[in-house]
């Protein structure tokens, strides 16, 4: 005579490890979208230094939006990857942040007479730098190439950034292609939260 009651067992057995198969389906997909959000759509950065200041200080937790990758449009302020072209971050990381002063085709120059940048001959309008700043020490006159950008932080007397490699290969340019994503807010310290806006063209 047969034994039902293993038998049942064994039956039963398969909708006992349904429940666990469910919650491992659920966690490889709740993982699966995280990594899809971070490679795809945000990306959260810290701020080694106090080069774009008063924009973002030293320690911020910024939140940067990858859907804008390989894009750069004047006056946002973007992470991008400076190997070759900046050099190793203050961090001894491979990513920057600066403000995009010029795109290809523009030609960007300081200072007027004013002490003041200009880009395609307009005046750069710069709200963003602190009182008193001064928009650059260092005189420059340079053509953007197409597929390119320039780029400077907001602290001018205290960031390494495109004037700095004026001499080098590529004058200080970097290609657009190399932007990880356009900074949209800082999401830490909760006191400094909120949106980084984008200034536009020149006026």
């Amino acid at each position: 005579m047969t034994a039902p009651a293993l038998r049942g067992e064994d039956e039963h057995a398969p909708r006992r490890r349904r429940p666990l198969r469910v919650a491992a389906v659920v966690v490889i997909a709740v993982l699966l979208g995280v990594l899809c959000v971070r490679h795809f759509v945000v990306q959260t950065f810290w701020v080694p230094s106090s080069s774009m200041a008063p924009t973002l200080e030293e320690g911020d937790v910024l939140l940067v939006d990858r859907t804008q990758r390989g894009t750069a449009r004047r006056g946002e302020v973007v992470v991008f990857d400076g190997t070759g072209y900046f050099g190793p971050g203050q961090d001894g990381r491979r990513y920057w942040v600066k403000r995009v002063i010029g795109v290809g085709g523009d030609r960007v120059r300081c200072c007027d007479d004013a002490g003041r940048i200009t880009v395609d001959g307009a005046v750069l309008d710069e709200p963003y730098l602190a009182p008193g700043t001064a928009p650059s020490d260092v005189p420059f006159d340079v053509e953007v190439p197409d597929g390119a950008m320039f780029l400077l932080g907001d602290a001018r007397a205290d960031s390494a950034d495109s004037r700095d490699h004026l001499g080098s290969p590529g004058g200080g340019m970097v290609p657009r292609e190399r932007v990880v994503g356009e900074v949209t807010r800082i999401v830490w310290p909760l006191a400094r939260s909120g949106q980084v806006p984008s200034i536009g063209s020149p006026g």
